[in-house]
C-alpha cells in the first residue's frame, strides 16, 4: 500500500473502495490522475564525488529543526539537558582524575594527596572559591536532579504543575547547596 501511494495510485484504490466519491465529476478531474499521463523519470550516473556535492548542496538549502524556533523553553527540557550534560562533565573530571592519580607516579608528576593539599594551598582565594564553585555546582544539581527522578520513579510529583514546581525547586536547592559547599 506504502509503494501504491509514493506512485499516486492510492486515490484510484480508494476511488474503486468509494464509487460515491469517485462519482463527483470535480473530485475525478482535480484528484484523480488523467488515464493517460504517464510520469517518467531519467536516471544520470554520476561519480561518487558529485553525489556528495548534490547531497550537500541539498542539506544546505533544508532548513534546521524548527524545535528551537517555535517552541517556548521550558523548565522540564533545560533542566534535562543540563541534568546529561552536568553528568557527563563530573564523569569526565572522575575519570581524568584516576587515571592521573593512577598515572601520575609512572609519568613522574606527582599526583597525591599532599601534593594536591600543597597546590590548593598555594592557590590564591579567588581562585580556590571558582575552583570549588565549578565543582561544587553541577554536583549539587545532578544530586537534587537524581533526587527528583527518584520520585518519578515511585510515580511521586507526576502531573504537570508538581514537576514544574519540582524543577525550580532542584535549581534552589542546587543553589543553596552550592553555596553551602563552597563557603
Amino acid at each position: 500500500m506504502q509503494a501504491a501511494r509514493a506512485v499516486g495510485l492510492s486515490v484510484r484504490v480508494a476511488s474503486r473502495n468509494y464509487p460515491a466519491i469517485a462519482r463527483n465529476a470535480l473530485i475525478q478531474r482535480s484528484a484523480l490522475p488523467s488515464r493517460g499521463a504517464v510520469r517518467t523519470i531519467t536516471l544520470k550516473p554520476v561519480s561518487p564525488a558529485t553525489a556528495s556535492d548534490v547531497l550537500n548542496a541539498q542539506r544546505i538549502k533544508r532548513p534546521s529543526s524548527p524545535h528551537f524556533t517555535i517552541y517556548e523553553p521550558q523548565i522540564t527540557w533545560l533542566a534535562s539537558i543540563a541534568n546529561r550534560v552536568t553528568g557527563g562533565a563530573l564523569s569526565g573530571l572522575l575519570y581524568a582524575f584516576s587515571i592521573a592519580y593512577l598515572a601520575g607516579p609512572v609519568v613522574g608528576i606527582p599526583v597525591d594527596s599532599a601534593h594536591i593539599v600543597d597546590l590548593v594551598h598555594s592557590l590564591p582565594e579567588w581562585a580556590k572559591i571558582s575552583g570549588k564553585t565549578l565543582l561544587a555546582a553541577p554536583f549539587a544539581f545532578h544530586a537534587w536532579n537524581g533526587v527528583r527522578h527518584l520520585s518519578w520513579d515511585s510515580v511521586k510529583l507526576m502531573s504537570v504543575k508538581q514537576v514544574t514546581r519540582s524543577g525550580y525547586a532542584v535549581i534552589v536547592a542546587s543553589a543553596i547547596s552550592t553555596v553551602y559547599l563552597v563557603m
